[in-house]
């Protein structure tokens, strides 16, 4: 019996943004999950499961300096965005597209009373965009509607590709995921205060930055979550498959154009970022604060992937100093069971793991195609 294990690259060893937390973390989290737990989006397992990721702590991670109430919006955001996440990963592109349109309805009619017996996206949606219309100014409320939406027509797309078996280009998949990750309007809780006109939000420069940031979370992203992907057999739509996959190469193969792609993706932001264009001493203040909330997405990310359970486990400290992770075995769903919706299952990525190896096995290091034998 082996052990197969994954070298993960440290994209960002030389990003400037170092890690931040807000300091009301812990107890703006107690009240996102409590809002939350009132729609009872799992079953009470899932839901522990669920809680284990610590979505909102990629919240407190991201929007360190915000204002207590943005705070809040932003971790409720995150909550959603994953729930919703959890269920499109399993349904149909029917019936994806069916849940989308309830979402893309609640958000923008806030006032508006769900119908009785619809899926709690929508009234989860509904009263998010309550707080959303409270908080944010008219341009940032505008700015994250706009992104919000094609975010979720992209989780539409999504489900279409799974469901057709597609594994895109490397170029679709790359704009395609920076849409369906939720990077844009994730970015939008640090400008709720703002007021940023749609000509200098759109300016192709400004755009043009914002889509940097967004393809370096996707790096991030899908490497970090590409072992628990390929272990609940949903690693098609992932950046290491979707590499392998076009240029005909092996998980190392893939992980060097990746961090090479990156890189250059990091090195075009900072660039760009010395040379915004000026648009008046009064919206280059608000811009500047805009672009550097943003340029901590990647850390945020990267930080809560690791500090979270729900990539690595109890671990997860451990492999960010090591970068050495156990291949999780296949966990093939069971298709006689329709776990859809409030019984879709969460998993922990300790039930994934493999048993201990008995003393005397072997256990295989494989690390940029280089692999070393341990006898146990």
């Amino acid at each position: 019996m082996t052990q197969q294990y994954l070298y993960i690259p440290d994209v960002m060893a030389t990003w400037p943004w170092a890690r931040k937390i807000h300091p009301l973390h812990e107890e703006v989290t107690a009240e996102s999950r409590a809002w939350l737990g009132t729609f009872k989006p799992f079953t009470p397992e899932s839901l522990e499961a669920f809680h284990q990721c610590n979505v909102e702590g990629l919240a407190a991670l991201a929007y360190p300096d915000v204002p207590r109430e943005h705070l809040r919006v932003g971790m409720d955001l995150m909550n959603l965005f994953f729930v919703i996440d959890e269920y499109t990963d399993v349904e149909s592109a029917e019936d994806v597209k069916e849940m989308i349109d309830i979402v893309i309805d609640a958000v923008h009619n806030p006032q508006k009373p769900r119908p009785a017996g619809e899926i709690i996206l929508g009234e989860m949606t509904r009263q998010w965009a309550e707080g959303l219309f409270r908080a944010a100014t008219p341009l940032a409320t505008s700015h994250f509607l706009s992104y919000f939406t094609d975010y979720l027509l992209s989780v539409v797309s999504q489900s279409e590709d799974r469901c057709g078996g597609n594994i895109l280009s490397i170029s679709d998949y790359i704009k395609i995921r920076g849409d369906n990750h939720g990077g844009r309007p994730s970015f939008c809780p640090s400008e709720f205060q703002l007021s940023i006109p749609d000509e200098v939000y759109f300016h192709p420069h400004i755009v043009e930055l914002r889509t940097c940031i967004v393809d370096m979370i996707t790096v991030i992203n899908d490497i970090l979550s590409y072992n628990r992907e390929q272990a609940t057999d949903n690693d098609d739509y992932n950046l290491v498959t979707v590499v392998m996959h076009e240029i005909s190469t092996d998980f190392d193969g893939a992980l060097a154009w990746i961090v090479d792609f990156h890189n250059d993706v990091a090195r075009r932001f900072m660039k760009g970022l010395e040379n915004v264009p000026s648009f008046g001493a009064a919206i280059d203040a608000q811009l500047q604060q805009y672009l550097l909330s943003t340029a901590n997405w990647p850390r945020a990310v990267d930080c809560w992937s690791f500090e979270s359970k729900r990539y690595f486990g109890t671990k997860g400290l451990i492999y960010q100093k090591t970068r050495i992770v156990p291949l999780l075995p296949k966990k093939k769903p069971d298709l006689e069971l329709e776990l859809r919706r409030e019984q879709v299952e969460v998993y922990l990525v300790e039930c994934l793991s493999q048993p201990i190896i008995a003393k005397g096995e072997e256990e295989v290091l494989v690390m940029r195609g280089r692999q070393v034998v341990h006898s146990l």
